[in-house]
């Protein structure tokens, strides 16, 4: 039974092209072939990135948050009461409690789940340094190697598959995927954020591509693949730890910076440059196989999450306009026609929320003004 689906799962046809077998792919006369065995690595790198992290956030990023004074904080804990604690755990049963009283409980024990600000900190430097660390490596290497394939995309596929494998391949690919399997591994430990369904997804979908790159040979569009994700990452990590240390104008002109550099990465050239070498070049060469659709699929699927966060980001960053543009008018309002400056700023609160909820917001400051 286990040598049938060893078998099955082996089979030339769903990893390689028509006429093309594993024999191919054999070591020979100093060239060097991308192999399965060779991902076992992933699982140790993975480990060591997570005792690096767990080092890094203790010893410099904690130190770090106590120079820069980023404190938790203070939050009233919820007085005991095993009635609402079974139904906040399991949502089954009910209290006598009065209605204000209920709400502000509720709102006490969820904050008790909060992460606080030194944990965000931490998690947000440390990624940014591993990402940073990889992202340069892959410029030294695309730099000191200067290939063919980084300025013309069809070399991507000459000679495909009977593509040797570079060094700087292997070690860009075990980094990568040692690190994304350490977020993953993490993913239950750290900040739980609103698109945390999606970042399984993302991870997974991930891992997924770059195993199955790396058994296919599809080890040159894969570096090409990373180096782009890569690239926007950074300064989204940098962008919060800026905020986590009350460096709102930093923080802002680098979120403004990864807007952009994500809309031009995971919009322009990902679809338009990379997803379109992955489906029209290859064709030209080889009738399509299992392994073709499966590869463009993936990234389709990463795609449409790109979609869905450039969506949060757009939001965010109309968001960010809107009150830049909210407070330059109450400034304006109080220095014009001497309004009270807490009614203003009340009147300002409530814009905000009606226009988070959709209902508006602009029309409140109208009135003012």
């Amino acid at each position: 039974m286990l040598a049938m689906v060893s078998e099955w799962l082996w089979w030339e046809r769903l990893w390689l092209p028509a006429n093309v077998s594993w024999s191919d792919l054999q070591d020979h006369e100093g060239r060097v072939y991308a192999k399965p065995s060779h991902l076992y690595a992933v699982v140790p790198c993975a480990l060591c990135l997570l005792l690096v992290r767990y080092l890094f956030e203790r010893y410099l990023a904690t130190p770090l948050a106590n120079v820069w004074g980023i404190r938790d904080r203070v939050r009233l804990p919820a007085e005991p009461n095993h009635i609402l604690e079974n139904y906040f755990c399991s949502h089954s049963r009910k209290t006598s409690w009065q209605e204000r009283r209920v709400q502000i409980w509720f709102r006490r024990r969820r904050n008790q789940e909060r992460p606080g600000l030194r944990k965000r900190f931490c998690e947000a430097r440390c990624v940014c340094v591993v990402h940073l660390s990889i992202y340069l490596l892959s410029i030294y290497l695309s730099i000191y190697l200067s290939k063919p394939w980084l300025y013309n995309l069809r070399e991507v596929w000459a000679g495909f598959p009977k593509q040797s494998m570079l060094p700087s391949q292997y070690w860009y690919y075990l980094l990568e995927m040692g690190f994304y399997l350490s977020l993953l591994l993490r993913l239950t430990a750290d900040v739980k954020r609103k698109d945390f369904k999606e970042q399984v997804i993302h991870h997974i979908a991930t891992l997924t591509l770059l195993g199955f790159s790396w058994i296919s040979n599809y080890i040159r569009i894969g570096t090409l693949v990373m180096a782009v994700h890569d690239s926007a990452d950074i300064l989204l990590e940098g962008a919060k730890i800026f905020n986590y240390g009350k460096w709102k104008g930093t923080a802002n002109a680098i979120f403004v910076v990864f807007t952009i550099l994500f809309m031009m990465t995971r919009l322009v050239i990902l679809p338009f440059w990379l997803i379109h070498c992955t489906w029209v070049y290859p064709v030209e060469l080889f009738a399509p196989f299992f392994g073709y659709y499966f590869f463009n699929i993936m990234l389709l699927v990463l795609q449409m999450l790109h979609l869905y966060w450039a969506a949060l980001i757009s939001r965010m960053l109309y968001k960010f306009i809107f009150n830049k543009v909210l407070c330059s008018s109450i400034h304006m309002c109080i220095k014009r026609r001497g309004i009270c400056e807490n009614d203003v700023m009340s009147l300002y609160q409530r814009a905000l929320w009606r226009q988070s909820t959709g209902t508006g917001g602009s029309q409140d400051l109208i009135q003012v003004a």
